[in-house]
């Protein structure tokens, strides 16, 4: 994927009150930075913010955190919280890959991902989200009663991890492959790529998996 690169964004992002800066001084006190015991979900590679800025938006009772590794495509992330009162989100800048080393046992109730990097190749399966290396970060994070739930529209890399996920020892509760004709659509938040491909008429994958 090409991004384009935005003058100012690392120092942009660094000044942001809204991104979470040395993350690891909070690793199992995450919820000292909402102030409150309300569960906590995340984002990972949230792109431009779109979907867990609606979804703070429309429950508040549940702090949201935004993962994204690349600062020129959070700063539109950034931009969108600067607009809204939403005390129940932040940031981070940050490689999936670390999460483990950020977050303590047990202290995320569910993740989202959404539309993620298909890394199309054989030799970078290990890339991929929803590799058994990843679900391994997820497995040490995620509360023992957690969640992920994973969209795109990459029919490829949705068969992939209907069968890496489980290889991983989880369990797919419910799938659809095309999402917004299913019984699984309701109270779904779209993402700005879940708009473009569905305007393209692209069928949107959903699952749901847990231990």
């Amino acid at each position: 994927m090409r991004l384009r690169h935005i003058p100012g964004a690392e120092e942009a992002v660094a000044e942001s009150p809204y991104v979470i800066k040395e993350p690891q001084r909070f690793r199992g006190q995450f919820k000292n930075i909402f102030g409150n015991d309300n569960p906590i979900e995340i984002e990972i590679g949230m792109g431009k913010g779109k979907f867990v800025t609606q979804m703070a938006e429309k429950y508040p009772e549940i702090n949201f955190i935004g993962a994204e590794r690349y600062p020129s495509v959070l700063l539109y992330a950034i931009r969108k919280r600067e607009q809204k009162e939403l005390p129940n989100l932040f940031f981070l800048c940050l490689d999936a890959k670390k999460l483990a080393d950020i977050f303590a046992p047990e202290e995320i109730a569910k993740i989202y991902l959404n539309f993620s990097d298909p890394w199309p190749k054989d030799r970078h399966a290990k890339r991929r989200l929803t590799s058994p290396d990843f679900i391994k970060v997820y497995d040490w994070i995620l509360k023992k009663d957690g969640v992920i739930e994973f969209k795109t529209d990459n029919r490829e890399l949705f068969d992939y991890s209907l069968n890496s996920i489980p290889q991983a020892g989880w369990k797919i509760d419910a799938f659809t492959k095309d999402l917004h004709h299913s019984d699984m659509a309701a109270d779904n938040v779209m993402t700005e790529y879940e708009i473009k491909f569905s305007a393209l008429g692209n069928p949107i994958c959903k699952l749901i998996a847990s231990r």
